[in-house]
């Protein structure tokens, strides 16, 4: 599977006790991802956050650490995003989900390296 080298990062943010059909939702969008083959997705748990309810959730004190953030990223073309986004939007109750543009300067292993024999700095703007 190739990445081009402009692509896309969406970035989905919710509590981790949100479910999709009794699963966790993190679990569901990357399994998701992956049936519809997206280029990668990676779950991230945050330590402490607060959203749109303006509630601190935090692993400090035991009261507080109920439903910590996680994150979603998932990095693919614009066109593979954009057909996953209807699909993301029938999983999530509530939440946040951003995109930007993304360079891909290497994707996989060694063999596959789109910058091979290029220095990684001089690509940097």
């Amino acid at each position: 599977m190739q990445i081009p080298r402009e692509a896309v990062l969406l970035r989905i943010f919710f509590g981790e006790n949100d479910k999709f059909q009794r699963r966790p939702l993190h679990e569901a969008i990357v399994l998701k991802a992956r049936e519809m083959h997206l280029g990668g997705a990676t779950v991230l748990r945050g330590h402490i956050g607060f959203g749109h309810s303006s509630r601190v959730h935090s692993t400090k004190f035991l009261r507080l650490s109920q439903d910590l953030p996680v994150v979603v990223e998932i990095i693919d073309s614009k066109e593979k995003i954009d057909s996953f986004l209807p699909v993301l939007d029938g999983m999530m109750s509530s939440g946040l989900i951003t995109l930007e543009r993304a360079e891909v300067l290497q994707y996989g292993t060694e063999e596959a390296r789109p910058f091979q024999g290029t220095r990684l700095q001089h690509l940097i703007i």
